[in-house]
């Protein structure tokens, strides 16, 4: 804690006190100051250029998914009361205003980031985005040759007349609008539609990144440009007047009906072809783009201004990622850092044999994930175990933890498995898995009306000799093994005996649909853990007014509740010190004189995604110390199933706790927020602190030390018993 906080004055709040109107940031606009934050990687020069590039591929997509969802939502409120009001005190209409205003702002700083820096260096580094009107007759040939072949013969273009509606367009997808000299009118007939318009959506079947000839490096032309070069090959005989890219974003904010729905898969089925036919809210559209084509392709999606976004560059800058996976440019990239393995789990050993040894606590990606797989793996195979119970939210493509499910429902065992079909973006996936494993003979269940089941529990019951052993992972993040390379995250493996009862009666609760039960250790949403929460906030506002020593420090994703924030402003208020990292949205005002002066926020924005949630209460002395799936968002606390989980284990303990303070010394990736909202990075001074590099150095020393311990270490040959 630092000197301001340490010296505080401690005071009681006044009961009933009010706290002023104006104490919570707009949860949009907050949204818009991360992603200004990830923009500003892209922007720093002292990162490799590709990953620089990457940076830029995130704040794009994630523009699209804040677009699709939030600005989705907000205009939908819109329809309904404009006039209602959030927390921060804005109208739907203002926060409408100031969210296009900040969206287009954040654009053009994209683009310029692009246009003036970018793009130039990517070309000195021998990257080259081609420009077919100025370059070579070899890169011509192959690029006629590619377009007779690939492009012409795949893809059509569609007229558009009052014979021919406007065509269903797939949202995020870039495509084409050609305007044409009408023909076949005189008169008056001509003076009043002098054009004609047609439509070639570009789909996903061509790569939108066409290989070009290259002497050195990697040279490449993108499909719009190519097909704009040669557009008049899809329209013999025609004038055309004009070829503009647009692209199109369509609310994604609709959600399953669950009363109505007598089946929830099909229902969700419903869901995902409702979305591909929503409205369009954003128009992203060449810069240059006449009068004539914007007014046509915003008159026939019913667009307003603010939805228009003029774009002075390549639509849609997400194709960048698949220029950061680019072979031969190592250079260009961050040096690797390869998951290192964990200390206490022996590789020639059984998990359950590690497990039975002491709770694991598994740091990722610093730590492999590895371990967590094998325990379901291991699990399907062997004789002892007798069931396996598990959530999925969001798995892999080709997710090795939904095979070994399907393995061990075929090897006889008992296979209970959540599938969420309403995981947003990931419902078509999970719709497939669900399906492959109900006919693998796995028990699906498809969550809670209602609710959408976010807890991240995998419990695996095993008989042994002294009885029947629950082996359990709890984690912060996904059973996904491709994002647990670049998500951080915790796991926890244990058998603890009091964690299992919990994890099976939440576990049973939510499969039968029963009234769930009171659970002893684990806290969950949405029935506990904002009251425990918030509880133990107030315990530590209590135990400092009595003149004890309080400190509540925690690291989550997002910040939103205003019952958990006001309870936090009253600690503060009491002088309480409190430490939050929070990675993204934070509603809470930090620093404001008799309101929240003890409380410091931070954000971390660097290689990895932070999205482990770690929560810390001083408690008198007796710390209690909480992984858990939920941030502090009213979505997490009333509207998801959740569990928060605590660590007892003193070796876990130990290094979770380690790791979340090393979260607030980071001088050289952090940001600290301000009373008004903004963020100021901090500087790295003489001492530089990197905290995601510091986790990874101490995985690595960690890991060295087991190595030299076993090269020491001499183990003799027992003879078998043969008796």
């Amino acid at each position: 804690m630092n000197s301001k906080q340490a010296s505080t004055k401690k005071k009681s709040p006044r009961e009933g006190e009010e706290l002023p109107p104006n104490r919570f940031i707009n949860r949009e606009l907050s949204w818009l100051e991360f992603n200004e934050r990830v923009l500003d990687q892209a922007a720093d020069t002292s990162l490799p250029l590709l990953e620089r590039a990457k940076f830029l591929a995130i704040t794009s997509s994630n523009l699209d998914e804040f677009m699709m969802v939030r600005v989705g939502s907000l205009q939908m409120q819109y329809q309904r009361n404009a006039m209602v009001r959030d927390a921060s005190g804005l109208t739907v209409g203002e926060q409408l205003l100031s969210v296009s205003h900040r969206c287009e702002a954040l654009t053009c700083r994209q683009y310029s980031i692009f246009s003036e820096a970018m793009e130039p260096l990517l070309a000195d580094f021998d990257i080259h985005r081609i420009d077919l009107q100025n370059c070579s007759d070899r890169c011509l040939d192959t690029a006629e040759r590619r377009f007779q072949s690939d492009v012409l013969a795949v893809l059509s273009p569609q007229a558009i007349s009052e014979e021919r509606p406007f065509p269903l367009l797939q949202g995020l997808g870039v495509h084409l609008c050609i305007r044409l000299k009408a023909q076949n009118q005189t008169g008056d007939d001509a003076e009043a539609n002098p054009w004609d318009f047609a439509v070639i959506p570009l789909g996903r079947t061509v790569p939108r990144c066409v290989p070009m000839p290259s002497e050195r490096g990697h040279s490449y032309v993108l499909l719009e440009y190519l097909i704009t070069h040669y557009i008049d090959e899809f329209f013999p005989g025609r004038e055309v007047v004009e070829c503009v890219a647009f692209r199109i974003t369509r609310n994604a904010d609709i959600e399953l009906q669950e009363d109505a729905a007598a089946d929830l898969m099909i229902g969700m089925e419903e869901v995902l072809e409702s979305r591909r036919q929503s409205r369009v809210i954003r128009l992203e559209y060449s810069h240059d783009a006449s009068d004539a084509t914007l007014g046509f392709l915003s008159e026939k999606m019913q667009l307003r201004s603010q939805d228009l976004y003029p774009i002075a560059g390549p639509l849609d800058l997400t194709y960048l990622f698949k220029l950061h996976g680019l072979e031969g440019f190592d250079s260009l990239r961050d040096e690797a850092w390869p998951a290192q393995s964990v200390s206490s789990i022996d590789p020639s050993e059984k998990m359950f044999t590690a497990i039975s040894s002491g709770d694991v606590l598994l740091l990722h990606p610093y730590e492999s994930f590895d371990p967590v797989v094998r325990l379901i793996e291991e699990a399907t195979v062997d004789p002892d175990v007798l069931a396996i119970k598990q959530v999925l939210y969001r798995t892999s493509r080709n997710s090795p933890i939904v095979a070994a499910l399907k393995r061990a429902a075929k090897h006889g065992k008992y296979v209970s498995v959540i599938v969420e079909l309403k995981a947003r973006f990931d419902e078509a996936r999970n719709i497939e898995w669900a399906r492959e494993m109900e006919q693998a003979g796995v028990q699906v269940i498809y969550g809670i009306r209602g609710l959408k089941t976010h807890a991240k529990v995998c419990i695996i019951v095993r008989r042994e000799p002294q009885g029947i052993v629950r082996y359990m992972h709890f984690g912060t993040g996904n059973y996904n093994e491709v994002t647990a390379t670049i998500y951080g995250d915790v796991s926890l493996l244990t058998c603890n005996e009091e964690l299992g009862s919990d994890a099976t009666a939440f576990f049973n609760a939510v499969t039968g649909a029963s009234q769930p039960q009171q659970l002893r250790h684990l806290d969950s949403a949405p029935t506990t853990l904002r009251k425990r929460i918030v509880d133990l906030i107030n315990a530590e506002t209590q135990r400092c007014i009595e003149g004890q020593k309080a400190e509540i420090c925690v690291k989550i994703n997002a910040l939103v509740d205003t019952e958990v924030i006001d309870a936090l402003y009253r600690a503060s208020q009491a002088g309480v010190n409190i430490l939050l990292n929070v990675r993204g949205v934070c509603c809470l005002r930090p620093g404001v004189p008799g309101l929240s002066e003890t409380i410091r926020v931070v954000s971390i924005v660097d290689r990895f995604l932070e999205h482990a949630r770690i929560v810390h209460f001083r408690h008198g002395g007796d710390s209690e110390l909480f992984i858990s799936s939920a941030d502090w968002m009213p979505r997490n606390l009333d509207r998801r199933i959740e569990l928060m989980v605590p660590v007892d284990d003193p070796s876990c303990r130990k290094k979770l706790m380690s790791t979340l303070l090393v979260y607030f010394q980071d001088n050289s990736n952090s940001w600290e927020m301000q009373p008004d909202g903004s963020y100021c990075r901090n500087k790295p001074g003489d001492q530089p602190v990197r905290t995601q590099k510091l986790l990874y150095e101490r995985a690595c020393r960690t890991m060295e030390q087991i190595r030299q311990s076993r090269r020491t270490t001499f183990e003799t040959h027992e003879p078998q018993d043969h008796k």
